[in-house]
């Protein structure tokens, strides 16, 4: 089945051109089903490759999806025209009426400044508190993750010696968690920030499950007890040139940043990088949608 989007959304004939099945609006109205519905509060600052490398995956899946894209109205984005603002997404006051099957919430880079000095950190708080009886499952990415570890158990950032950056190796902690189905003993996620959650942080609180980690970035997934909070502090959903772009973003700048490690063949960022997490990327997102929101959320909220 398709994910269904806003129609003319940019990202669509992209898509469509890797062969993933995406349906505009008009189309999927005529259909007699119920279709999931997810919103997707996008943090990042060029949000249509996030919300392009976001559907992607979203979309490899036999459930339909119904897309809200959503934004801060208390931040104005630099990177994306407010054109495509106006007309693909919503405030959070727009929508938060509504019941959704599931949230996705991005990462943002403001990692290194405290969560209470971010500009729309009330508003975040505010969609974090609403999740709790308004969403049936949350998937939180990288400074998402680290909000809403923070926000929902009070797990503090701390800054690291030096950016983790990079596609790094990952072990999984239990396998029986549905959403570890199908991923490989040791499987590989990109990772892009200064900040980490500290493991015994996170294993020493009652409530929360490390599922995967990593000997050299520290945690990468991890679960709520009661299953409605998922934190991912990787990149599973990066597209094959995002860590490059960074990168290259950083070098033009004047950033003295290290060449992403395990990504370009022989450490070389004049070759094409090697992609090796697209299979689990593609596993995470699919059981989320399978077996913690369709398997779970009320036909009728």
């Amino acid at each position: 089945m398709p994910i269904n989007v806003p129609n003319k959304l940019p990202a669509i004939e992209e898509l469509k051109n890797e062969n993933i099945f995406i349906m505009e609006e008009s189309q999927a109205s005529h259909q007699d089903i119920r279709p999931l519905r997810v919103a997707l509060l996008n943090l990042m600052p060029v949000k249509k490759v996030a919300e392009t490398d976001l559907i992607r995956n979203l979309s490899n899946t036999s459930l339909q999806v119904e897309l809200d894209l959503l934004y801060m109205d208390e931040h104005r984005s630099r990177n994306t025209p407010q054109e495509h603002m106006e007309v693909f997404y919503k405030t959070f006051g727009e929508v938060k009426h509504k019941k959704y099957d599931g949230l996705i919430i991005t990462g943002a880079p403001v990692e290194l400044i405290e969560f209470e000095e971010v500009d729309y950190w009330e508003k975040l708080c505010e969609v974090l508190e609403w999740s709790k009886s308004n969403v049936t499952s949350t998937l939180h990415i990288c400074w998402g993750a680290q909000a809403g570890l923070y926000y929902h158990y009070g797990i503090k950032k701390y800054p690291l010696a030096k950016k983790a950056f990079g596609v790094f190796d990952h072990f999984i902690t239990d396998r029986k968690h549905p959403l570890v189905r199908g991923f490989d003993d040791i499987f590989p996620a990109p990772h892009s920030r200064y900040t980490e959650n500290r493991l015994e942080d996170i294993k020493n609180h009652p409530d929360l499950t490390l599922l995967a980690w990593s000997e050299k970035v520290g945690s990468n997934i991890v679960l709520s007890n009661d299953n409605r909070q998922i934190f991912i502090s990787g990149h599973l959903e990066y597209n094959p040139l995002t860590l490059k772009n960074e990168y290259d973003r950083d070098i033009a700048k004047g950033i003295d940043i290290e060449i992403p490690q395990n990504y370009f063949p022989e450490n070389d960022p004049a070759k094409n990088p090697v992609i090796r997490w697209r299979a689990h990327a593609n596993l995470l997102f699919t059981n989320w949608l399978n077996y913690y929101v369709y398997q779970v959320t009320p036909y009728e909220w």
